[in-house]
């Protein structure tokens, strides 16, 4: 597969190389004294240095490991070369982040850029799955236009599930396997976005494989999301089909699985979905290789990514659970380039790659002192070279929401009936609900006592019952479906346009005064997430941006998100990122139970389910 990610493609610049490497011509940049991990080799090196030149490493010079014979880059330095003292620093590969949604930090990719370059982050792999369910493929191209105003390795995966599954909800647009296979051709897309739709896979599904197939046409990744407990005939025949890395892993036993059968493993730790204590055990507790393994970072709210930091955070757990911190380091480096055909130009350094490094204080904290793209500066001391303007988006990207209805507290009344339509008397039924786990994908489907009274079935916050609905947001239909969540423990409502993967809005509360409160507050805004109680808006984070990102800086997003937070606390919810949490209940590709604009959806049997339980 051509990289078209490099500044100069190796055949245009080899020339230049070999010469720079053979002192017959000054390089740019030489980095001295550096302890280089290796990640070829898996070792630290000690006082290495490297010359750059057309932004590709041209020479490695290091002590033989025989002879002890010291080779330097003191022959390719110049009268204009540019020499960096790397004393009692590490040198590793820039990082780069093997499945990430950019919409998940809630900014642009240009704003995402200035946040995690400085962080060591040189190349993500990005599936913009919540804007082509916004706004289809259009939606996409102004997110590549955004990210060609940055250094940052931005290579788009085509989202490859719009709707997630097909007859369950209603999105903003959909995209077939001709558009897959148009996006082909793009110089932006390098993979196929995760693969929701394991359903479709094993029914062998025509479109399905369609999409499959027009990628493995053009030499390119599928990324896949397997996410059920099976790993036998299914999971077989998943990757029979041409799906090679999935990062929807819940347990060390899908892990070790996913390996043996020749599967990436792509170990997850986001905000809100914390896989990587319970997934380390099946490299730490085994000898095994782990050249198929991955980490990744899937959904990174902007507070976690400006507070925390990016794959760095993840590097740092990473050995804090026992992973070897060079395996760490391969595992965001030449493993993701492996994973994307890309190894012959990043993931490591070695002469004729481009020169995509960081430098770090040691490997326990990751600290980035100096990071390189191509080979220019573009961070040091965690502050980023660049800066970005803010995006012009498009007036019809920021006028999404279509609710088609008026939002009243009568609304989300909830009638006492059966499903065939038989009136149910004041106490007590049982109804269907999700069961919410804080740092998990999975819902539970559960069933609950709900109250009734006056024809109604209503919430009960005392044993933690909350209602949920779904409004279609994108065509003005006015559907929508009810139902309930337990897990979240708060007094009030919260809402969301964040709401996977169709975004539509999503309300939860345990009354319909605060819950109207709250969707009529981001009707007006134009989306985004806000807690409300007591008939008090406590917090608000406005995406007018397809209802999913913001036009500010990823500081103030940032900030914004943190008040929302101590909201969600001075609810009663103790949950780490509980809007990502609230976020997925309407995802229906993942198990057990969901909720989507049309109703509950059984994720196992993928079957409509009725609230109330006969």
């Amino acid at each position: 597969m051509i990289n078209r990610f490099c500044k100069r493609p190796l055949w245009e610049c080899n020339a230049t190389l070999v010469r720079v490497a053979q002192g017959q011509e000054p390089a740019d940049v030489v980095i001295r004294h550096a302890t280089l991990v290796d990640v070829c080799t898996r070792e630290l090196v000690d006082d290495v240095d490297v010359a750059i030149a057309a932004g590709r490493v041209a020479y490695v010079g290091m002590t033989e490991p025989e002879s002890g014979e010291a080779h330097t880059a003191e022959h390719c330095i110049g009268p204009e070369t540019r020499v960096i003292d790397a004393t009692g620093l590490f040198l590793s590969p820039g990082f780069m982040d093997g499945h990430m949604h950019v919409e998940s930090a809630m900014v642009g990719v240009g704003e995402y850029a200035r946040a995690v370059v400085p962080h060591g982050t040189t190349g993500i792999y990005m599936d913009p799955h919540e804007m082509a369910n916004v706004a289809g493929l259009k939606g996409v191209s102004v997110m590549v236009d955004d990210a060609r105003r940055v250094p940052l390795k931005a290579m788009f995966t085509t989202p490859s599930c719009v709707p997630a599954v097909p007859g369950f909800e209603d999105t903003g647009s959909s995209i077939d396997a001709a558009d897959v296979a148009e996006t082909m051709g793009w110089d932006s897309v390098v993979a196929l976005g995760e693969m929701m739709n394991f359903p479709g896979v094993l029914a062998a599904d025509d479109n399905t494989l369609g999409e499959i197939d027009a990628t493995l046409r053009n030499d390119k990744c599928v990324t896949g999301h397997y996410s059920v407990p099976e790993r036998d005939r299914g999971l077989n025949a998943y990757i029979a089909s041409g799906v090679s890395a999935c990062h929807e892993s819940v347990s060390a036993a899908d892990v070790t699985t996913k390996l043996r059968l020749g599967m990436y493993a792509q170990l997850r730790e986001g905000s809100a979905w914390h896989n990587l204590t319970d997934l380390a055990p099946a490299i730490v507790d085994h000898d095994i290789d782990t050249r198929l393994c991955c980490l990744v970072s899937d959904d990174n709210h902007p507070h976690t990514i400006v507070g925390d930091g990016h794959l760095d955070r993840i590097l740092r757990l990473a050995v804090s659970l026992g992973i070897d911190a060079v395996t760490a380091i391969q595992m965001v480096t030449i493993n993701t380039a492996t994973c994307f055909g890309v190894q012959a130009d990043m993931g490591s350094v070695a002469p004729g790659k481009c020169a995509d490094l960081v430098l770090l204080r040691d490997l326990t904290d990751f600290e980035a002192t100096l990071v390189m793209i191509d080979g220019d500066v573009v961070a040091h001391d965690g502050k980023a070279d660049f800066d970005v303007e803010p995006f012009a988006y498009p007036d019809w990207l920021t006028h999404t929401m279509n609710l088609g209805e008026t939002i009243d507290e009568s609304t989300f009344t909830i009638p006492a009936v059966t499903a065939d339509g038989s009136p149910i008397p004041d106490g007590h039924v049982a109804v269907r609900a999700m069961g919410v786990n804080p740092g998990q994908t999975i819902t539970k489907d559960l069933t609950l006592e709900a109250p009734v009274a006056n024809g109604e079935i209503t919430a009960d916050k005392d044993t933690d019952l909350l209602k949920v609905f779904v409004f279609e947001r994108h065509h003005a239909t006015g559907k929508h479906a009810a139902g309930f969540v337990h897990g979240f423990g708060i007094h009030g409502a919260l809402a969301q346009t964040v709401a996977h993967d169709a975004h539509n809005l999503l309300v939860m509360g345990d009354n319909d005064a605060d819950m109207a409160l709250a969707a009529n507050t981001l009707a007006e805004c134009g989306g985004g997430e806000v807690a409300v109680a007591d008939g008090k808006v406590l917090g608000l984070v406005r995406l007018p941006v397809a209802g999913l990102m913001s036009d500010e800086r990823v500081e103030r997003v940032s900030d914004d998100v943190s008040v929302i937070e101590q909201a969600w606390s001075d609810m009663g919810c103790t949950m780490p990122s509980p809007f990502m949490t609230m976020g997925g209940m309407s995802l229906a590709c993942i198990p057990e139970l969901r909720l989507t604009d049309r109703g509950y959806v059984n994720c196992l049997t993928f079957q409509f389910e009725p609230l109330v339980v006969e």
